[in-house]
């Protein structure tokens, strides 16, 4: 007669070790993935935000005129920022930076030199002729001729200061947060672990290498909605 003897109580601590190991794992596969979830996430960001400045822009041109070439404002074309992100321990990180223009405004023969920056911040310029001894400038429809500097208080009379600003908090903080995620569904996908139960029985036969690489996958392919 044959007769098999299994150690329940030894079968029973190695799948309990098991388990903890692949739940450790997985968390761990999850720290190693989020670098690479934060930059998907960033780029996706970076797209709608700008688009969101965009709109904006069409919206209330007054305000964000600046941002973009002459005469082409809410131009995905004609933009004068950049929306840059980086990743790092803490998170994603979002930050802009202004670009140079290089169009002319009508009555001028050069490029107005760091116009996003001087006018949303409000900076105060002064004016004065290079190429002759008289200034030429057009003020409320006249035409007016002086041999004096000029001086602006405010570049962009006070609608442009702090506007880009503005709209970038607004997306951070209302859109982003509200439509951006649930349009995405981050919040439905990171309550979904169904990768980790569905892993659970080669993690109690694995451990912790199958743990991490459950985890690892399932940040890495949380992926981000269109």
């Amino acid at each position: 007669m044959i007769s098999v003897k299994i150690d329940a109580n030894k079968q029973f601590s190695r799948e309990m070790n098991n388990l903890v190991n692949y739940s450790l794992g997985f968390v761990e596969g999850i720290g190693a993935g989020k670098h690479l979830f934060f930059a998907t996430v960033g780029e996706k960001v970076k797209e709608i935000l700008s688009s969101f400045i965009d709109s904006m822009a069409r919206q209330s041109p007054e305000t964000l005129h600046h941002v973009y070439e002459w005469h082409q404002t809410g131009s995905p074309s004609s933009r004068l920022f950049d929306i840059n992100y980086t990743v790092s321990n803490l998170g994603l990180s979002l930050k802009s930076t202004f670009r140079q223009s290089t169009s002319i405004k009508n009555g001028s023969k050069v490029p107005f030199y760091n116009k996003a920056n001087l006018m949303e911040f409000g900076v105060s310029v002064t004016i004065a002729p290079t190429s002759s001894n008289v200034l030429a400038f057009e003020d409320n429809g006249q035409q007016v001729f002086t041999s004096s500097p000029v001086r602006v208080d405010e570049v962009g009379g006070g609608a442009t200061t702090g506007s880009f600003q503005n709209a970038f908090d607004l997306f951070a903080n209302s859109y982003l947060s509200q439509a951006f995620m649930q349009t995405i569904g981050i919040n439905k996908k990171f309550g979904n672990l169904d990768i980790y139960k569905k892993n659970l029985r080669a993690g109690l036969r694995g451990g912790k290498s199958v743990g991490i690489s459950s985890g690892y996958r399932w940040v890495v392919n949380l992926g981000v909605g269109a």
